[in-house]
C-alpha cells in the first residue's frame, strides 16, 4: 500500500513542491488548508486537478493550527505514516505586528500538532512520523558562522522566537514520548513561488513589472542582510530524506553561500538590463525593529547522512525567478491590452 502523508501549509511555496515531489514519489498526499473567503490554492491547483477519488492524487482538508480539536480530527482522519509541519505565519517583518498571533501559529500550534500525533500513535498503535519546519531565523544573532546545528539559537523576532518554541517542543516529544520527531533548520529558500512580500520575489516580480513598463519604482529596505539562499524544490528532498531514516535527528538545511539583498538584487537588475539608481528607493518601512545581519549555513550533517547536496546555486535561483515573473509580467501587460 501506498504510504500516506499530511502536510499543514501545503498551499505555501514548500508546501506546494512537497506534496508534487511526494506524488511523483507514489504516495497518497493530504494537504491542510485554512477556511479563507477566497481561494489560495494557485500553487497546487495543477495537483488538485490530477486527484480522482479512490485514486490517489493531492486531497484537501479545512484545518487550522490554532484548533486543536480540528487537527485531532483530520489526522484520524486521514491516519497518515508522516506528518510535514509547514503552516506559519512565516513572514518576519509582519511577525513584529503580529506576535501573538504569531506565537500562536507557529509556536502553540506545533505543540498541539505534537499532542494530536502523540495522542493518535499511542492510542491506534501506530508510530507516524513527523516533520518540524524550523528556520535559520532561529539563529538570529549568531555566535558562530557558519550556522550548524550545535550553534546556539538568538532569535530576534517573534516569528524566530516561536521557531524556537517548536524546535525545542519537537526535540521534548522526541526525547520524551520517543515520537519520531525531525526538525529542519531550513536556510533561506526562493522559488517562482515564493511569496510577493518576501525580498527575493518582490524584487524579480517588480522588476520584470518596470522592465515592461507597468510600474516605475521598487522599495526595499536593508540592502546589506546577509542570507544563505536556496531553491525550495531543493529543500523539500532533505525534509523527505529525515524522515526516511533509521533514526530521528535534526539537521540544518543550507547552500554553504551567502549574499547580500544587493547581491540578488544587482544579478536580477542587470538580467534585466535596468539600472538600480534609477528606480529602486529605501523606505524605512521594511527594516524590522531588531535585524539579523549575516546567515550561512553548514549542511555537511545533511550531505554526510541524508546524502542531500543542493543543485541550484544563486545566480540560477535568480534567474528561474526572473524567467518566471517576466511571464508573469507580459501575461498582466496582454491582459491590460485587451
Amino acid at each position: 500500500m501506498a504510504k500516506v502523508a499530511l502536510i499543514t501549509g501545503v498551499t505555501g511555496q514548500d508546501g506546494s513542491y512537497l506534496a508534487e515531489s511526494l506524488l511523483k514519489k507514489g504516495y497518497e498526499v493530504h494537504g491542510m488548508v485554512r477556511r479563507t473567503s477566497s481561494f489560495a490554492t494557485g500553487r497546487i491547483d495543477h495537483l488538485r486537478r490530477s486527484y480522482t477519488p479512490g485514486a490517489g492524487g493531492l486531497q484537501l482538508h479545512y484545518g487550522d493550527l490554532g484548533d486543536g480539536t480540528g487537527l485531532r480530527r483530520i489526522i484520524e482522519q486521514v491516519s497518515p505514516d508522516e506528518v510535514y509541519n509547514l503552516a506559519a505565519q512565516s513572514h518576519v517583518r509582519i511577525s513584529f505586528d503580529q506576535p501573538e498571533y504569531t506565537a500562536d501559529v507557529v509556536g502553540l500550534g506545533a505543540l498541539r500538532l505534537l499532542e494530536a500525533l502523540r495522542d493518535h500513535n499511542k492510542r491506534r498503535g501506530r508510530s507516524a512520523r513527523l516533520y518540524q519546519a524550523g528556520s535559520s531565523e532561529m539563529f538570529g544573532k549568531a555566535a558562530e558562522t557558519p550556522q550548524r546545528e550545535t550553534t546556539p539559537f538568538h532569535p530576534r523576532s517573534p516569528y524566530a522566537c516561536a521557531k524556537v518554541y517548536a524546535h525545542w517542543q519537537t526535540v521534548n516529544y522526541r526525547e520524551a514520548y520517543e515520537l519520531f520527531a525531525c526538525n529542519g533548520i531550513l536556510f533561506n529558500h526562493e522559488s517562482p513561488r515564493r511569496g510577493e512580500n518576501f525580498v527575493t520575489r518582490k524584487i524579480t516580480r517588480s522588476a520584470t513589472r518596470i522592465k515592461l513598463g507597468i510600474q516605475e519604482k521598487l522599495q526595499l529596505g536593508n540592502l546589506d542582510a546577509k542570507r544563505d539562499w536556496g531553491f525550495a524544490g531543493d529543500f523539500v528532498e532533505a525534509m523527505w530524506l529525515m524522515l526516511q531514516q533509521e533514526k530521528p535527528d535534526d539537521y540544518v538545511v543550507a547552500t554553504g553561500e551567502t549574499h547580500t539583498v544587493q547581491e540578488f538584487l544587482e544579478v536580477v537588475f542587470d538580467r534585466l538590463k535596468l539600472k538600480i539608481k534609477d528606480h529602486v528607493e529605501i523606505d524605512q518601512r521594511f527594516f524590522r525593529p531588531a535585524e539579523v545581519d549575516v546567515l550561512i549555513g553548514d549542511a555537511s550533517k545533511a550531505k554526510r547522512i541524508l546524502g542531500w547536496e543542493p543543485k541550484i546555486r544563486f545566480e540560477r535561483l535568480a534567474e528561474l525567478m526572473v524567467e518566471a515573473d517576466l511571464e508573469l509580467a507580459e501575461r498582466e501587460l496582454r491582459a491590460k491590452a485587451q
